[in-house]
């Protein structure tokens, strides 16, 4: 009930999310089909052809789908965040089990039908359309149907690189740790594949009935033209000049919030703003920002020095500041004044271990270590600032290797007693609502992590008022204001949007 009072209550974003699945996955499919059939067909004829054709296919498959959006993120024309390079993936991914079935489908046929029409004088061209292609039209249909619900299955994870789709459902739930959110896009998801699967096996029945010669023509006529049209519309959108400052994000509740936070006060002001939110990790956002993807998002001072600029850890505040600004600014990107919070890494304990051990710093965890199990998110396990250095900076020795898990999951999996120890965020409203602990980091390790606006500077001269509005939440978001607000997205379910309304409405009180 709670997630049908939950689609009842967003029915136009839902409808707008699905349509963008459902364009996501249809035109990756009929561009693979245009792809994969000719090549089928190719490779069904000349087999030296067709087996290093399939061995490609096949190692494409194995390709998991975010490393396929990281391949493909930073290459020109094909790459770059929105719904060009998720069709591109998914477009890879449906190649395989069309050119499989195209290929089974005519090596398939029968020897004497063929020599029959060549007895009956059909020339090459004609035994291919009239007798070859009409036969191995169910095989290439249940390509279609598997391609089809492949398709729509991954589009899912295009959500990622802002390729839109019922995926924001799912990753904006698993960012606030939200089932009911995370349900209102995998179900529709499910159902949507499903309903593909339903409708390719009805049309494959009736090609079986029908004409397959005649059918099959039209359908390729059907198929070319949508490829066409699809392929003009995509260069008349990428052609017309952007009028909108694009306000990104990255994938966890506090950027959702503050994404927002950025996009509003933009819109305020009578800006055009398109939201690309929940892109993924940092370097995600990062190359985004660089190739003109996006305008602006909110980055951290220390994560921008270790991770973006791979610099060492280490320096005052303004050192930190000066060394970022001054990166940023030779690529072109402006570092904007901080929002006027620090949200560095919190090393989390559950409140009750930490009031019975004692524990109050990390040296204490250190302590007790030899016999915990941890789990970081993803980043913290590989960032130069993460739990390496930490490790040597605390000489921690856990009793297994920490487990490596979705940032917004580990909260919950220590209150849990699943594990005993994760890197969190100091702002995070979980650490409130789950009774959890933040250690004090007694020897310094940890970088300053001042959030603070970055900008292309492209933008801030085609928008002067992206300036001023920045300059306007400088210093404006306090840690406590950044907390309550966490507590309100995370804890309390609040969506991000009326999250960061109510901030701006000066709603949003601090004790």
């Amino acid at each position: 009930m709670d997630v049908i009072r939950f689609w009842l209550a967003h029915r136009a974003e839902l409808l707008a999310l699905l349509g963008q699945h459902v364009l996501l996955a249809g035109v990756s499919t009929l561009v693979a089909a245009a792809v994969a059939v000719p090549l089928g067909i190719a490779a069904a004829h000349r087999p030296r052809v067709g087996a290093p054709l399939v061995a490609i296919a096949n190692a494409v498959q194995t390709i998991p789908s975010l490393a396929m959006f990281g391949f493909l993120l930073p290459l020109p024309f094909i790459g770059g965040v929105g719904p060009r390079t998720a069709i591109v993936a998914l477009t890879l991914y449906a190649l395989l089990p069309i050119l499989r079935t195209t290929i089974t489908g005519i090596t398939g046929i029968d020897r004497t039908v063929r020599e029959a029409g060549v007895a009956l004088g059909m020339t090459p061209r004609q035994l291919l359309w009239q007798v070859e292609l009409p036969l191995a039209v169910p095989s290439i249909v249940s390509g279609l149907r598997l391609a089809a619900v492949v398709a729509v299955g991954s589009a899912t994870i295009a959500a990622a690189v802002g390729a839109g789709g019922l995926g924001e459902y799912i990753y904006r739930g698993l960012a606030m740790v939200d089932t009911t959110v995370i349900l209102a896009g995998a179900v529709p998801a499910a159902l949507l594949a499903l309903g593909v699967d339903a409708a390719l096996w009805l049309a494959q029945r009736r090609l079986q009935r029908r004409d397959r010669q005649v059918h099959l023509r039209r359908r390729h006529i059907a198929t070319i033209a949508l490829v066409l049209l699809a392929a003009g519309a995509w260069v008349a959108v990428a052609s017309l000049p952007r009028r909108e400052v694009v306000v990104g994000s990255k994938n966890f509740g506090e950027q959702l919030v503050l994404g927002e936070i950025v996009a509003q006060a933009l819109e305020r002001e009578g800006v055009r703003v398109r939201r690309q939110l929940n892109l993924g990790g940092t370097l995600i956002c990062d190359r985004a920002l660089l190739s003109g993807d996006i305008d602006v998002y909110v980055e951290y001072t220390g994560t921008a020095l270790t991770a973006v600029f791979n610099q060492p850890i280490g320096g005052s505040r303004d050192a930190v500041t000066a060394a970022v600004r001054d990166a940023y600014a030779r690529t072109g990107r402006a570092l904007l004044a901080p929002l006027g919070f620090d949200n560095t890494f919190a090393m989390l304990v559950r409140g009750e271990d930490a009031r019975a051990k004692g524990l109050r710093t990390i040296d204490d965890a250190a302590r007790e270590a030899p016999g915990w199990r941890a789990a970081f998110g993803y980043e913290f396990l590989d960032r130069p600032d993460g739990f390496a250095g930490l490790a040597r900076a605390y000489g921690i020795a856990l009793a297994e290797p920490p487990r490596a898990m979705d940032l917004s999951l580990t909260y919950r999996a220590l209150a849990a007693g699943q594990v005993d120890l994760i890197a969190g965020d100091a702002t995070s409203g979980l650490i409130r609502a789950l009774d959890l602990v933040a250690l004090e980091d007694s020897r310094h390790y940890f970088p300053p992590y001042d959030a603070v606006p970055v900008a292309r500077a492209e933008a801030l001269l085609r928008e002067p008022r992206l300036r001023a509005v920045l300059d306007g939440l400088a210093g404006r978001i306090t840690a406590a204001h950044m907390r309550e607000m966490n507590y309100r997205a995370e804890a309390l379910r609040q969506r991000p949007d009326q999250v960061a309304r109510d901030f701006l409405a000066g709603r949003i009180p601090v004790s």
